[in-house]
Order: structure tokens, then sequence, then C-alpha cells
């Protein structure tokens, strides 16, 4: 079957057009994908503004039709922390859906820390052993950690790069310093608050980062371009980051955007995905992580494959195990 999957992220907006069936790969048929910063797109009161809203409802519009046009049969579309956490993000479910008939379901941070956890699994297998997932998003880090499809534990935790950025590191062209550790002391007290209740399901035998961030420092770090295609091998060294770290914050974003791997797009905010990325392998004990191609998406497509027999099954909703 030909599935769509719709994911609205704190960043980006991502359409991925999916040929699958149970028991095999999803194989993408098309995809498309638009920058839309929905979360520097909130008014003091924390509420979408109304360029937002328009800028979200066009492209969901788009989508719909491009998913239509390529055959897909179902559209599944899901909004993270960005409308999570707008005040006014009902209001923007509800005008999307009206103006286009596609109706947003919004994941819970746990769910989505689960989710992208079975697709982890599922591209390294059961060899894999106990595995510690690490998820960078725009407003969001997600860990997760198991020996099974779904984890023993699972937290969405408030240090997304594109949250931080703003937080802490807008003020300037390039870093001071001073913004610099505090982001990272701060990502380092953040994420002591549930490392104990990670680290109490046992020591992973392996360490997974997913997300644009983590792709984007690899290929700093040396690992090979996305051209190369997704099996090829490519992993994180906590040992690398320091060095990436003071290497984006010499730079201006605009610097930034001529390095290995870094986007105009995402220029601004890699370092501060750097800064809680090490802060994460500082408090975590983590040594080295291998990147998974596989992330959100491709576990609702998971999910929903699983459950093909029963219709009224939500793949974005997940018992806490």
């Amino acid at each position: 079957m030909r599935l769509a999957v719709l994911d609205i992220g704190s960043n980006s907006v991502h359409l991925l057009v999916v040929d699958a069936h149970p028991g095999a790969a999803p194989l993408p048929a098309t995809s498309h994908k638009e920058v839309i910063r929905l979360a520097e797109l909130l008014d003091d009161d924390g509420a979408v503004r109304g360029e937002g809203r328009k800028r979200l409802t066009a492209f969901v519009a788009e989508a719909l039709e491009i998913a239509q046009d390529q055959g897909a049969e179902e559209i599944m579309a899901f909004a993270t922390s960005a409308i999570r956490e707008a005040a006014n993000g009902q209001e923007v479910l509800d005008h999307v859906e009206k103006k286009t008939g596609v109706k947003l379901r919004v994941l819970s941070g746990d769910d989505e820390a689960r989710i992208t956890f079975l697709a982890a699994r599922r591209w390294f297998g059961w060899s894999a052993g106990r595995l510690l997932l690490l998820d960078i998003g725009g407003g969001s880090l997600e860990l997760a950690a198991g020996q099974d499809e779904y984890p023993d534990a699972a937290y969405s935790i408030p240090l997304g790069a594109g949250r931080m950025h703003q937080q802490f590191l807008a003020r300037e062209q390039r870093a001071d310093p001073a913004d610099v550790k505090a982001l990272s002391r701060y990502a380092r007290a953040t994420i002591g608050r549930v490392a104990g209740h990670i680290n109490r399901v046992g020591r992973p035998d392996n360490v997974v980062a997913s997300s644009k961030t983590f792709r984007s420092l690899a290929r700093l770090a040396g690992a090979a371009p996305s051209a190369e295609g997704i099996y090829v091998p490519r992993s994180l060294k906590h040992s690398d980051l320091p060095g990436i770290i003071d290497q984006l914050a010499e730079r201006t974003p605009a610097e930034r955007a001529e390095l290995p791997g870094i986007s105009q797009a995402r220029s601004g905010q890699v370092l501060a995905g750097a800064i809680v990325a090490e802060a994460a392998c500082a408090i975590l004990g983590i040594d080295e992580l291998v990147i998974s191609p596989w992330a959100l998406r491709e576990g609702l497509i998971m999910r929903k494959l699983d459950n093909l027999d029963d219709p009224d099954q939500d793949p974005g909703e997940i018992a806490p195990g």
C-alpha cells in the first residue's frame, strides 16, 4: 500500500510518501519539505501567530495535493512540540482541518520518544541489544531506553535546538562564551533530572541518535555525506563534540552554512544542538552514538503496518509499557 506521513515539527514540516507492506522496509516514493520554524512564530503569550498558521495551512494543503497525486491511500498527519505547547494549538488544528480537510493528531512527547525508539529498533534489529535513543528536534530532546521494540523508559524534555537557540544564543551573530556555558549548564541540569530513570533501564549495548541535528554533527565529525545513501554506517563520538562546539561558536550562522552538512536553514540553531548533544553524552556517560536513518516518520509507518487489522488504532498513541 502507498502511505503518506505528514510530520509537523517545530522547525520543518515534512511529507513522506512510501510504498509499504507488513514485513518489509518502506520504500520512499517522494518527499516534500519546507522550513517554517513554527516555534519561532509565536507571540508573547505563546500562541502561533497568524503568519505561522497561514504558512502551515498552505503547506498542509500542498502536501495533501502531492500525496493524492502520488496515489497515497491514506495520509497520517501528526504535530509535535510546537503545536503541542502552543497556547492556541487547538485553534490552529481546527483552522487547518477546516481549510484543508486534514485532521492533525498531536503526539505526546513521550509517545514521540517511543515511536522514534521503535523506528531505531526496526532499523538496527535485535542484535543491537539494549538501546539508548537520543533525538534532538527543534523544540524538544527525546530520550528512550530499553531492550524490546518499545522502550522501558521514554522522556521528552524541552531542550530542542531551536528552542535553546532562541533562549540562549540568538542575541549575537557569534556566540558569547558565557552564553555557551550557560546553555551547557542548563542542559546538563535538565537532563540530569531524568538521567536516573534512563540509567535504571541498564547500560545500553548501543547508543543511537536520530534527527537532522545529529546527522549534521556527525557530518562535521567526518561521517559520510548523505549522498552516499542511508546504508553507510555513520557515528558521532562524544570526544568530537567539544571541538565542533568551538568550531561553530566562532562562526556566524552564514559562515556555519559553508561547513559540510550544515544547511542555511539550520545554521543558526546547530550550535545549540551541539551543546545539548554534548551535555547528554556527559550526563548519560555516552562515548559514541550511531546514527539511525529512521526516526519518527518511519516509526509511525511501522505502527500503522503493525495494526492494519485494527483500523481504529491510532498509530500515534502507545500505552506506556
